[in-house]
């Protein structure tokens, strides 16, 4: 038999008691404990917060991207303005008489003539504007930058031929550069439909497609040619020689010209006659509409250029039945470019 244990004695191993088994804690593997599970909840949060960063950075490089774009399209839009408003001005800024014209006219003609060449580049950059544009808003920005560029582009011109030089007051100065502006701002208007890439913009289609549409740009293409014609001596000359008959046959072939160059002979641009519609009745609603409107136009850039002056009744109709002419040409190969 084994001896009892001494009296203060601790047991020895052999000796200490067992615990029951339901005092032996129970240790769960699928259950961390709460410090680890701390750990992968603060792991878990810094992955978190590293793909939110990077998320928001990517989003950040992506808008300075869209940013960086958007600025370059309008620097281009820009450059190409510049090199349209000196292409439509080149002709008229080497014209001796246009430069006298400006040194010459009335101011209030002249700025007459620019307050109503404002609207007329709001409408442009609706139908054909140097870029895209989705507003009113839109439309009156272009309109201003369009004339900032043409006057920078007149002046520029000018200088460069010697026809703006220290012998000139400062109001004939002026007068020179806003003159040569109106076409320029036409140009810059037009840059991206005739110089630019020719993509072809489906809402400002849509516009030029209309009746409106078409009889604006009409009245564009008539301004612009008789712009360029009405300054030289020329108009005057063969309003003189011409007699009743001539002027006639000039209107007969003016009507016919401008009816031709969009339906028959088939220039890129050519419009063909809407099903159901007479010959007649197209030729009723918009050549003559679009050649009266010329007409008009035409007499009113005699006043501003001083060629009405002094004239009775037929001389005035017969200035203007000349410079109708290149104007009806002018009007119907707007119709077909633009």
């Amino acid at each position: 038999m084994m001896a009892a244990p001494m009296a203060g004695v601790a047991p020895t191993a052999r000796t200490r008691r067992r615990r029951p088994a339901a005092e032996v804690p129970h240790l769960d593997c699928q259950q961390p404990e709460p410090l680890q599970r701390r750990l992968w909840i603060v792991e878990e949060e810094r992955v978190r917060i590293r793909a939110q960063a990077l998320v928001s950075g990517r989003g950040k490089g992506a808008a300075g991207g869209h940013v960086a774009a958007a600025e370059r399209r309008f620097l281009v839009a820009l450059a190409r303005a510049f090199g349209g408003a000196l292409v439509f001005a080149l002709p008229l800024l080497m014209t001796t008489e246009m430069w006298m014209l400006g040194s010459t006219m009335h101011p209030l003609r002249l700025a007459l003539f620019l307050l109503v060449m404002f609207p007329i580049l709001g409408g442009l950059a609706y139908y054909a504007g140097f870029e895209e544009s989705f507003g009113w808003r839109d439309f009156v920005l272009s309109a201003c930058v369009a004339y900032a560029v043409a006057f920078l582009a007149a002046a520029i011109g000018l200088a460069l031929l010697a026809a703006l030089g220290p012998g000139l007051s400062r109001p004939e100065m002026v007068g020179r550069v806003a003159l040569q502006a109106v076409p320029a701002s036409i140009g810059a208007m037009l840059a991206r439909s005739q110089l630019g890439a020719r993509e072809e913009e489906q809402e400002e289609e849509r516009r030029r497609d209309t009746y409106g549409g078409e009889i604006f740009l009409a009245a564009v293409g008539a301004l612009f040619m008789a712009f360029n014609v009405a300054p030289t001596e020329e108009v005057v000359l063969i309003a003189q020689m011409m007699t009743a008959w001539h002027a006639v046959v000039l209107v007969v072939a003016s009507l016919a010209l401008m009816h031709g160059f969009v339906y028959a002979v088939e220039f890129r641009g050519h419009t063909r006659l809407p099903a159901g519609v007479s010959p007649w009745s197209e030729f009723l609603r918009l050549t003559v509409v679009a050649y009266a409107q010329a007409l008009l136009i035409c007499l009113y850039v005699l006043w501003t250029f001083g060629r009405a002056e002094g004239l009775a009744g037929p001389e005035l109709l017969m200035e203007t039945v000349v410079l109708g002419f290149p104007a009806a040409i002018g009007a119907a190969a707007a119709r077909l470019i633009l």
